[in-house]
């Protein structure tokens, strides 16, 4: 069972197990090790960048000295989009790319995550070689590798070491990038954005695409002081966004969240676009471009049944996977599809990025809504969601769930009350003490008293 690595790298609390200085240390030797044997040359070079929490100073400082301890010299790439050091990894060739953010959740949390020299996150045995390693006895304690010992008890002589240092110029390439990503023969010329950076990485880089490429923007979010990165904006709280897109009569809201790999974006009447709406109108436009492969698109088990019933109508396939944007670049790694997602707004779109990008989706919506005249919300009504009710719930600690009778029953009771026209999955999260309650079906007042049945149940076995 892993102690560490979850569906997206290590999280929790800073300063709390596993989010300590000494795992963070600890992460950036093994990390050294691995990568340099695999490379199989003294020295490697690996990047380091992080979102504007505050803990994210004691990491990089952390990440760095273990690091630097094994021989890999380190550039720190500083509040950079988790895409955005994805992008950079690759493109000055280092040897893996460490990102420090916990994503959507609150300044308290952090998280580490690690991309390897192709841009794709690491998969999951090299994840459990480097938890291996930081858990396996103490380095001061001289175990001898060659009988079995722990590796990073190897520590290296001085001349050996590595060096760290800045590189200023990670936010200017990472813009250019991103308006790679949109036609070269268009503009946003006369447009109004209004976007919101949640406090988080994208501050900078984000509203500079934009403007570069000629719309308007209305700022929101850009003001992060270490506590505010999510809070009360960005893509978990949307509503802000929404209200000004109104109030300035923009023509589209672009709202990130903490490291801008996921997007929800809101039309011109203050509606709310999720990742569902956004792959069922880039999907059909994919394949008029003949840029969709196997006129497949890649999505969870979240994605709403109304995603399916309009990408058919365009004679398009909808595959499923787990929850978790790594398991979508997985699985269209693996079938030789380009385009997928999540509900929750991370769009991937291979044939320009290897992990989710709320900045590059956003651009493909715009390039559609340039190249064919309409507003977001004419486009947006290629698609018809089915009520879904998802719930959340804190739980203190994640049994299986088969094993929990009354939950089981409920859930059981749940899928009889529905029948074919419905569904209903209960996951734990990845990265948080939760539960999430999913229910979808025709009906929204049938699908919220199923989802409450179920959600009563799992709170009086496992609820805080």
């Amino acid at each position: 069972m892993r102690r560490l690595f979850g569906t997206d790298g290590i999280r929790g609390v800073a300063n709390q197990f596993p989010m300590t200085a000494e795992i963070a240390v600890r992460l950036g030797q093994a990390v050294a090790h691995h990568f340099r044997h695999r490379a199989g040359r003294r020295r490697t070079r690996i990047l380091v960048g992080k979102d504007t929490r505050l803990s994210g100073y004691f990491f990089e400082s952390a990440l760095a000295a273990g690091l630097t301890s094994m021989g890999a010299d380190v550039l720190f790439l500083g509040p950079l989009p988790t895409p955005g050091i994805s992008f950079m990894t690759t493109s000055l060739r280092a040897d893996a790319g460490i990102v420090i953010s916990a994503s959507h959740n609150p300044y308290q949390d952090n998280g580490i995550k690690i991309f390897g020299a192709d841009g794709f996150k690491l998969p999951d045995e090299v994840e459990l070689e480097l938890e291996s390693m930081i858990l396996a006895g103490d380095p001061r304690s001289g175990a001898d590798i060659e009988q079995g010992g722990n590796p990073l008890t190897a520590l290296l002589d001085a001349e050996r070491i590595g060096r760290a240092r800045r590189y200023e110029d990670s936010a200017g390439r990472y813009v250019v990038f991103m308006k790679s990503a949109f036609p070269k023969d268009m503009t946003l010329d006369g447009l109004k954005i209004v976007v919101d950076c949640a406090n988080g990485a994208a501050y900078k880089v984000a509203p500079l695409a934009l403007e570069e490429l000629g719309a308007e923007i209305v700022m929101l979010g850009n003001q992060p002081n270490g506590t505010n990165i999510n809070r009360d904006c960005g893509s978990l709280h949307p509503r802000f966004a929404a209200a000004k897109v109104i109030e300035t009569g923009a023509d589209l809201g672009i709202t990130l969240d903490g490291d801008a790999d996921r997007v929800i974006l809101i039309d011109e009447k203050g509606q709310l676009v999720d990742g569902d709406h956004i792959m069922a109108l880039c999907g059909p436009a994919l394949k008029a471009q003949g840029a969709l492969p196997h006129d497949t698109v890649v999505a969870t088990v979240m994605s709403n049944i109304g995603l399916e019933i309009a990408l058919r109508r365009h004679g398009i396939s909808l595959t499923r996977t787990q929850v978790g944007d790594r398991y979508v670049v997985g699985e269209l790694r693996r079938s030789g599809a380009t385009f997928g997602g999540e509900q929750s707004g991370h769009l991937i779109f291979l044939d320009h990025v290897s992990t989710g990008d709320g900045m590059v989706a956003a651009l493909q919506v715009l390039s559609i809504m340039q190249r064919t005249g309409k507003p977001l919300s004419e486009l947006c009504k290629v698609m018809e969601s089915f009520p879904q009710t998802l719930l959340n719930l804190n739980v203190r600690d994640k049994p299986d769930l088969n094993t929990l009778k009354e939950v089981k029953v409920a859930i059981e009771d749940a899928e009889g009350v529905l029948g074919q026209q419905g569904r209903v999955l209960v996951r734990y999260s990845g990265t948080e003490a939760k539960v999430r309650v999913m229910v979808e079906g025709v009906d929204s007042k049938m699908t919220d008293t199923c989802a409450r049945q179920i959600a009563d149940a799992i709170e009086r076995a496992i609820g805080v």
